[in-house]
């Protein structure tokens, strides 16, 4: 059989690996920490950065792989949003990629398929007050990895949330790194400051921390020269914006698509909202190809 998911639990966190023995392609899960797509390798290149020190320390927030924002994208002021009269604090990005997801089902018929499940708890209703499932199921088929979500409201009100992925992928070279973000100008998140985008970004800066939006398309791509591989993001139309993040000296470059852009659980900017009992699917899909 082509596809396999096996289950490591040797380390820290149990781990799963699904594969495509045809395409030798292998992708590893953590549900424990966050959900998180930890490594995707392909005919033995590792397309994904990741710090196994930060990794390894369950106080700090992750920094590599594909990290799940949910409620917010980015940060908010002060780490305050107000709802219905009431202030709440969130962090950046928000509480799913830090807490663990539950494993629901596996499947390997048609490809390797894993689905874990985020349900809001007290401690997520004290910074968020809604009841919610978060499913996520991600599917490795050949050198293409979907990722299908869904968001529900088991709540009595109406639930308004974002929602981002948060790509890191490995770049040694950065000089030799082409994007295509359909976009003709971005927000600096450090300076609040927008600008004009012609395609590239000065590299030579220590931090780049742009938002881009409005987009042209569901479809933006990141290539490495190096390895002669490029790897093509489509979303879903409830995603309006893409974040693209780098620091100086640092071998990641990441390209998130978010559904709405900082501070929009305060703005209202974008914001997805689902009526009580009522859910909603999104879905983003990553496809590598040869240069």
């Amino acid at each position: 059989m082509s596809y396999a998911i096996a289950l490591k639990s040797e380390q820290q966190y149990q781990t799963y690996i699904l594969s495509d023995d045809n395409q030798q392609t292998r992708l590893e899960i953590v549900p424990e920490r966050g959900g998180i797509v930890t490594r995707w390798r392909i005919q033995g290149q590792e397309l994904l950065y990741m710090d196994w020190e930060r990794f390894a320390n369950p106080e700090k927030s992750v920094r590599g792989g594909i990290p799940i924002l949910f409620p917010i994208c980015g940060d908010l002021p002060d780490n305050q949003y107000t709802y219905q009269g009431e202030t709440y604090v969130l962090k950046r990005h928000g509480f799913a990629r830090d807490l663990p997801w539950e494993v629901t089902n596996r499947e390997t018929d048609n490809d390797a398929a894993l689905t874990l499940v985020l349900k809001s708890n007290d401690e997520t209703r004290a910074v968020y007050p809604f009841d919610f499932e978060v499913t996520f199921t991600y599917r490795l088929k050949g050198k293409t990895l979907t990722i299908d979500q869904t968001y529900r409201n088991d709540s009595s009100k109406q639930m308004p949330f974002c929602v981002g992925l948060h790509p890191y992928f490995w770049v040694k070279d950065k000089t030799q790194m082409e994007l295509d973000i359909p976009a003709t100008k971005y927000q600096d998140n450090l300076t609040q400051q927008s600008y004009s985008y012609q395609g590239t970004f000065d590299f030579n800066q220590d931090e780049i921390d742009a938002q881009l939006r409005p987009l042209s398309r569901q479809l933006a791509s990141i290539a490495f020269g190096e390895r002669g591989l490029q790897v093509d993001i489509t979303f879903s139309s409830d995603y309006s914006t893409v974040v693209f993040w780098t620091i100086k000296g640092q071998e990641f470059a990441c390209v998130e698509p978010w559904s709405s852009p900082r501070n929009a659980l305060n703005t209202g900017e974008d914001l997805l909202v689902i009526p009580p009992g009522d859910s909603k699917q999104l879905q983003v899909q990553l496809q590598v190809r040869d240069r």
